[in-house]
């Protein structure tokens, strides 16, 4: 098991990614944490299979809502777990 710590930067706060992104998440499997920054880019902690983590942050960077248009993602690696139950949003 891997856990990443995500910044994705773009617009991607008032057009549903949150919600999408614990989605895409709970279909893959993983546990952890998405919020809204004050800044308006979207903080996420994940932790689980790293082939999923992959497959998530590639999701996350085709923008997973119509609206949202992601313009970067910052990614830090852990080989450590927080061991997070599920997955939530914050707010």
């Amino acid at each position: 098991m891997s856990r990443s710590h995500i910044v994705v930067h773009g617009r991607v706060q008032g057009v549903g990614f949150r919600a999408t992104t614990k989605q895409i998440a709970e279909q893959l499997e993983l546990k952890g944490w998405v919020k809204n920054k004050s800044d308006g880019s979207v903080e996420i902690e994940a932790e689980g299979d790293p082939a999923s983590l992959k497959e998530f942050v590639d999701q996350l960077n085709e923008g997973p809502t119509p609206f949202a248009k992601v313009q970067a993602i910052d990614i830090e690696d852990f080989d450590s777990e927080e061991g997070y139950e599920k997955f939530k949003v914050k707010e």
